[in-house]
């Protein structure tokens, strides 16, 4: 059901946020106790924890840069990222490598996380949109809710988590630290 939506509102209707989560393949993670998913098509590789090169004049989420095959690739805290004390590294903590597109072209971005744990297939049904409160972090980088057995998955749109400019300046800092 399609709810009316006064000319000039922002606020999406229930078939608009669902679109934005379509059905399809998620890798699921956990970070600090709580469970995330991210489009599989969007998630390039996982990788095993190495210890990041700190660049200097860093926003504090971007926990440094790694090279890999070749390529520097920032790395983010996600956790930080939203606001919470740093991921604790552990046995489990690995790198997830993702692919965004900006103005600039593809980027390659590692997300730090406490542990992978699957890749789900979510079907419509499963998939309820964001919820107006009550997750702590921005409305805007979720792009939706599925239901699981054990509860909810926060699934994430990752290019929102770091806006056109943080990408810009990762890339920007990335591209330098890579000359030096």
């Amino acid at each position: 059901m399609n709810l009316p939506v006064a000319a000039g509102s922002s606020l999406p209707t229930r078939d608009a946020a669902l679109a934005a989560a379509a059905p399809g393949q998620y890798l699921t993670f956990t970070l600090q106790g709580e469970s995330y998913g991210l489009d599989i098509l969007g998630v390039r590789e996982i990788i095993e924890y190495a210890r990041p090169t700190t660049v200097p004049m860093m926003p504090g989420f971007v926990h440094g840069v790694i090279n890999l095959r070749g390529h520097v690739v920032p790395v983010i805290d996600l956790a930080q990222r939203f606001g919470r004390p740093p991921t604790e590294l552990r046995a489990r903590t690995c790198i997830v490598i993702v692919e965004l597109h900006s103005g600039a072209g593809a980027q390659a971005l590692g997300v730090l996380v406490d542990a992978v744990n699957a890749v789900l297939d979510l079907d419509g049904t499963q998939i309820e949109p964001p919820p107006a409160f009550g997750t702590g972090l921005q409305r805007e980088f979720i792009q939706g809710m599925a239901r699981v057995d054990e509860g909810f998955i926060i699934l994430l749109d990752i290019p929102r988590v770091l806006s056109t400019e943080d990408l810009v300046a990762l890339a920007q800092a990335a591209e330098g630290s890579a000359r030096a």
